[in-house]
């Protein structure tokens, strides 16, 4: 029985992991907990394992070199950076002013307010990159809205929630970050790869909207004539944005001689500059040269855009790495809290309280994940996981297949950050061993671990819509109608079809891994076990040819007394020194 129990401790130590969480234990104790009891067990057993178990005393003063290795990962400091900046933004009202703007750009057509929740979801996402953030500020200012103009329930809860949830895959997402270091590869590859498939998810968003607003015409109609305050203009806009492009190109062309490469980032940010400026005096001066709609959707629209380029952009163009991204784009959450007014000490200190809230969550459940994997990994516990999962049947595709439905499943009762932490860093031994690219596998990952905001009964993004929307009827002051409550079930319910696109997302990204593998660049592959090292060769007779097997014994005429590169011709005989007698003391 001793013995048994000795080898397998990798799966008995794998489920008590899974009971002491079930529990009810912090994730971060019970990982580490967990780790302490079986590294002592370890020890004890070690001698009955048949050399499974490699754990020895000593081995515990590694902890500090890990966790020291942790604590001074650089890559890490991008999480706290990009927290401070969703949530300053957050506070700084941008959320309303994309929302009231968006909803009015798209309200004359149906499911006008669904899209605007979209986009300033997906824009949300590329500046705040927090599902939290993003769920409570469109559930505390569209709900309402989509309520008052007689939206279905089920389908404004969903697309809320749903639209939340793209911080986690649009970067700067926080669990890219947290992936692309459990995986060992480069953060800027993983944003570079996720761009895509969060496009392309929001994509699939606005396209179930389009099919429902024809399925149940009824059940998102168009904002009335007396709602669109900002009036029409949607002409003026797009001869605004034409004049723009325009601009773009031919500020390009004219900079091309000095930017090189860079010419059309260059001449793009040139026109708008140009157009914002114009936007803002046209608006002051009260000129009225654009329309109303047009001023305000290009003066609410390019900050954010501006915030973007300057994260994500400086960090596609190599100019700097993520926490360098991170870092600016916080101070240029700053910049523009304070221009609209809304920048204060008060501000300031709840973003920093969160934000460290987050980061210490963060830290002490990588700390607690140090101490488990010394411990599994000393039980042989990733010899166990990767022969179960590399002897799948089906190959790389059934592996796929197994760890997208073992993820999803698991999703229903962690969150993203605990599978991050505890099931990728034992999957990625076995994706690595099948040549899977582990870019391709994290962003797979990424948009499989989203479902976890969005699954009935444990999503966060649906508690956090729960905790805004109306629980008992109200009076809205607009109408003066009385409106029923948002229940629970109405948001449950709401959240099916979105996680079944998220799931039709996961295939289209095994189907199509171009989507992903994108950031590698267009051009071809150098596959390295094609490679070749030629060393020139060397002839007998100038010294310059002949090869290797020439002149350091390849031929039958191989004198191993001559130079290696051939015998000089005209070099007369040295005689070999004397042998030394070992029977006397040296000479000196």
């Amino acid at each position: 029985m001793i013995e048994f129990i000795a080898q397998n401790m990798a799966p008995i130590m794998f489920a008590s992991l899974i009971i002491f969480m079930l529990i009810g234990y912090p994730v971060a104790f019970a990982l580490a907990a967990n780790g302490l009891l079986f590294f002592f067990v370890g020890v004890q057993l070690a001698p009955y394992s048949n050399g499974s178990i490699t754990l020895s005393w000593p081995l515990l003063y590694a902890l500090p070199e890990r966790f020291w290795g942790t604590m001074s990962n650089e890559t890490l400091l991008a999480i706290p950076f990009f927290t401070f900046m969703g949530i300053v933004l957050e506070r700084s009202g941008m959320a309303e002013d994309l929302l009231d703007t968006i909803g009015q750009l798209f309200g004359p057509v149906r499911g006008g307010l669904a899209y605007a929740v979209i986009f300033v979801g997906a824009l949300l996402a590329a500046t705040t990159g927090v599902v939290a953030a993003s769920v409570i500020a469109m559930g505390l200012i569209s709900l309402p809205i989509m309520l008052r103009y007689g939206y279905d329930r089920r389908v404004a809860s969903g697309v809320i929630a749903a639209s939340g949830t793209l911080a986690q895959i649009i970067p700067p997402s926080l669990v890219l970050i947290v992936l692309a270091d459990q995986l060992g590869r480069s953060v800027g590859d993983m944003y570079h790869g996720a761009l895509i498939p969060g496009l392309v998810l929001t994509g699939l968003y606005v396209g179930y909207i389009l099919l429902m607003t024809f399925w149940k015409r009824d059940s998102m109609p168009a904002l009335p004539i007396e709602a669109r305050t900002l009036g029409s203009g949607i002409a003026s806009l797009l001869v605004t944005l034409a004049i723009a492009g325009a601009g773009a190109y031919a500020a390009s062309r004219l900079l091309a001689t000095f930017a090189g490469a860079n010419a059309d980032i260059w001449g793009a940010t040139l026109a708008i500059v140009i157009i914002y400026g114009f936007a803002l005096v046209d608006r002051t001066l009260k000129l009225n040269l654009m329309s109303r709609l047009a001023q305000q959707v290009i003066i609410v629209m390019i900050p954010p855009l501006a915030l973007i380029f300057l994260v994500l952009g400086t960090i596609f163009l190599g100019i700097a790495t993520p926490t360098e991204g991170g870092a600016m784009g916080a101070v240029g959450a700053l910049i523009m809290a304070a221009s609209k007014g809304r920048l204060s000490l008060s501000v300031i200190s709840q973003a920093l309280a969160s934000t460290t809230r987050l980061s210490s969550f963060v830290m002490f459940i990588l700390l607690g994940a140090r101490v488990f994997s010394l411990t599994f990994y000393g039980v042989n516990g990733h010899v166990w996981v990767e022969h179960l999962l590399v002897g799948l049947p089906g190959g790389e595709v059934g592996f796929l297949i197994v760890v997208n439905v073992l993820v999803f499943f698991l999703a229903f009762f962690l969150d993203f950050f605990e599978l991050a932490f505890i099931v990728v860093p034992l999957l990625a031994p076995a994706a690595d061993k099948l040549g899977i690219d582990l870019i391709w596998f994290g962003v797979l990952l990424g948009i499989n671990m989203q479902t976890s905001f969005m699954h009935p009964p444990f999503g966060f993004a649906l508690f956090y819509l729960r905790s805004v929307a109306a629980k008992v009827p109200y009076l809205d002051k607009i109408t003066g109608k009385k409106i029923q409550p948002v229940t629970t079930g109405q948001i449950y319910w709401g959240a099916v079809p979105f996680v079944c696109i998220q799931v039709i997302m996961i295939g289209l990204t095994i189907a199509f891994p171009q989507m992903v593998m994108h950031y590698k660049g267009t051009g071809p592959a150098t596959d390295p076990a094609t490679m070749k090292i030629e060393i020139p060769g060397f002839d007998q007779g100038n010294g310059l040819g002949g090869g290797l097997g020439g002149g350091l014994g390849g031929g039958a005429d191989n004198d191993l007394s001559s130079p290696p590169f051939g015998k000089p011709a005209t070099d007369p005989a040295v005689p070999a020194p004397p042998a030394p007698n070992l029977n006397e003391p040296p000479k000196m």
